[in-house]
């Protein structure tokens, strides 16, 4: 794989690459970096530009509270930190993308707009960020009735050409998983930590290799468990998917935050399966708006997910003619303008790729700063 100078850059301003990257160092946040890549956008400068001439020259005029020229230019100097980490990534095959890139998940950006993730490292088929689907979330520890539960949703939604979006965390969401996996469905796993483990892990590799899984993550694919990056991941699980379904959730924690957010922000239909669990928060998620999923696995149907007020979502024939080899994709055109996120095609504009170069001239290139 080769990365362009213009991706490089993206990757010096937001992305993390060890333990010293605070302070100064510190990356820009997706609501930072959305503000500096609109201001760039009207004074017609790439991201690529700022590897080379005078800083100071070229973000005159550009005042912020947070993202001062001082931090873009320490952010900037990282460049030996991100030539030794590209190289490690690319070998072990992993992939970069932004938000410029014609197969970079629409539904982020619809949904997300300027908080769309500037960058995405994953494996797998990149194809399969753009398939929809059902989105299956739920807590790490629970019942063995859950995980039989878990495990044939991903069959069912194999059986109906539907992709399943989760965590890839043990639990539901592992489980649901490797239920459409080991039935030769489709699945998206969107990671909150570990992606370059998850890669070279033997339970995925039969499905990276015959291109019937892609597993995603916005942050360092070296990361380790961190509470505040599993919290933020959860948007991203909902935003790719058409529905999601909630099987089991505490009254707390990830699954409970993510499942509050998508009712507040309306991002997908959201389905909550009933339990007996005292100490499950189902029952309030589903007083607070969600809808209430068939606690017998034998009374579900995946078209019921997609349906609301008995109206679908997406036609019987968008979501159940295709084969899982054969998920349509209709790229985004680089630049060009959709009424329902205008700053997002913006962003996506500025970062538009320049000329691509190779791995080997990585080092060199990023040197410039």
């Amino acid at each position: 794989m080769t990365v362009s100078a213009n991706t490089q850059a993206i990757l010096l301003l937001t992305a993390r690459f060890g333990k010293s990257d605070s302070g100064a160092n510190k990356p820009l946040t997706p609501k930072e970096y959305g503000r500096f890549a609109e201001w760039l956008r009207f004074q017609s400068l790439t991201p690529e530009r700022l590897l080379s001439g005078d800083l100071q020259e070229l973000l005159q005029g550009w005042q912020d509270k947070t993202v001062t020229v001082e931090r873009v230019g320490a952010l900037l100097d990282r460049g030996s930190a991100l030539a030794l980490s590209m190289e490690k990534w690319l070998r072990a095959g992993l992939w970069v993308m932004t938000r410029s890139a014609p197969d970079y998940p629409r539904r982020l950006k619809q949904h997300l707009r300027s908080d769309s993730p500037a960058v995405l490292f994953g494996c797998g088929n990149r194809a399969l960020l753009n398939s929809g689907g059902l989105a299956v979330i739920g807590s790490r520890k629970v019942s063995q009735d859950d995980l039989v539960y878990s495990s044939r949703i991903g069959e069912m939604a194999s059986n109906a050409g539907v992709s399943i979006v989760s965590g890839g965390a043990r639990g539901v969401d592992e489980t649901a998983m490797l239920g459409a996996l080991g039935s030769e469905g489709i699945a998206v796993g969107v990671l909150a930590d570990s992606l370059l483990r998850a890669c070279s892990s033997g339970k995925y590799r039969r499905a990276l290799m015959e291109n019937n899984l892609v597993l995603v993550s916005p942050f360092n694919p070296e990361a380790g468990f961190n509470t505040g990056n599993a919290m933020a991941r959860n948007k991203y699980i909902y935003c790719l998917a058409d529905a999601a379904l909630a099987i089991h959730s505490g009254k707390k924690g990830g699954t409970w935050s993510g499942a509050q957010e998508d009712l507040k922000r309306g991002w997908v239909p959201l389905w909550v399966k009933q339990t007996d669990d005292p100490e499950g928060g189902n029952k309030a998620l589903i007083a607070a708006g969600a809808m209430e999923a068939p606690s017998d696995i034998g009374a579900v149907s995946i078209e019921t997910f997609f349906q609301v007020a008995n109206e679908p979502s997406r036609s019987d024939e968008d979501l159940f003619s295709a084969a899982p080899s054969s998920v349509e994709v209709v790229p985004t055109e680089i630049g060009a303008p959709e009424s329902h996120a205008p700053l997002a095609d913006a962003l996506t504009a500025v970062e538009e790729d320049r000329p691509v170069v190779s791995g080997g001239d990585l080092g060199a290139i990023v040197s410039d700063t």
